[in-house]
């Protein structure tokens, strides 16, 4: 088996201290003591079992071994540059990461970003959409929308909306409510059995299943069947005639949405105070 390969570090410094022939330029260069910088290079010339500097009082020199080395290290150094810059794309100067619900994205921060993006023209934008309350710890955000219990809740989050279930069908189909096949949000708690119950109507079993109100709701506008979701995205649909009420019934969930700011910018309160101002309807 062959020798495991020195770290790359003594590389960078080798390369750093051979470039200025200076330990101590080397040093600030790749933000390490000069102490730092020697000892990796005399880390690297024993495991080489070679000289690769001339240590004179006042300056270096590079020896025959390092100049040999150099050539070799600054072309696999340039190559790991390349190789990795393509994953490093430009970054504009003001970026906000917003970690949110797909269905509040999807019914909720879409129909209205336009607006928002008119008034900050400046300020860039990345979505990542998940479910399930989990997914977010897969990321870093500034700012997070998740959906679940109180208790599943970022202990700082405020409530997002109401956590209010309305029943809404198919605009324009002549089939009754009765008739409609139903779609169910599977996960959820209470759902049509404790709707029928609060209104009083008998309602079939359900037989569409999905895995989040956004898919629900979006299977209703397309006429597949009735649905029944939390009322924040509900009213988009509504307003802009996507969507009708079975009736003005409204149930409480023990699930919701939740809002919660990780970032301390000016840009992630604008963010922030824009979307709370949306979810109580003071942004139509």
């Amino acid at each position: 088996m062959s020798k495991a390969l020195p770290p790359l570090n003594w590389f960078r410094a080798f390369e750093a201290a051979a470039r200025h022939l200076s330990f101590t330029a080397a040093a600030e260069e790749i933000g390490m003591t000069q102490s730092a910088v020697s000892q990796q290079i005399k880390s690297l010339e024993v495991r080489l079992g070679v000289p690769l500097f001339e240590r004179k009082p006042r300056s270096l020199a590079l020896t025959d071994h390092g100049r040999r080395l150099l050539p070799q290290v600054d072309a696999a150094l340039e190559t790991l540059s390349a190789a990795t810059g393509a994953f490093f794309t430009d970054q504009p100067a003001r970026l906000l990461t917003v970690s949110a619900s797909v269905s509040v994205l999807q019914w909720v921060i879409a129909p209205l970003l336009p607006r928002f993006r008119a008034e900050h023209p400046d300020l860039s934008l990345r979505f990542i959409s998940a479910i399930w309350p989990d997914e977010f710890s897969r990321t870093l955000a500034d700012i997070e929308i998740r959906f679940g219990s109180r208790k599943q809740a970022a202990p700082k989050a405020v409530p997002l909306g109401s956590n209010k279930l309305i029943a809404l069908k198919p605009k324009n189909v002549a089939v009754p409510f009765e008739e409609m096949p139903l779609i169910d949000a599977i996960g959820i708690s209470g759902g049509w059995p404790a709707w029928g119950k609060a209104t009083g109507s008998p309602v079939q079993s359900p037989s569409i299943f999905v895995d989040s109100y956004g898919a629900a709701l979006d299977l209703a506008v397309q006429g597949n069947g009735a649905c029944l979701v939390n009322e924040l995205l509900s009213r988009h649909p509504l307003q802009h005639g996507l969507i009708a009420r079975v009736s003005d019934v409204l149930i409480d969930a023990k699930e919701g949405y939740f809002l919660s700011c990780n970032s301390d910018t000016e840009d992630a309160r604008t963010f922030t105070g824009w979307l709370t101002g949306v979810a109580a309807g003071k942004t139509a």
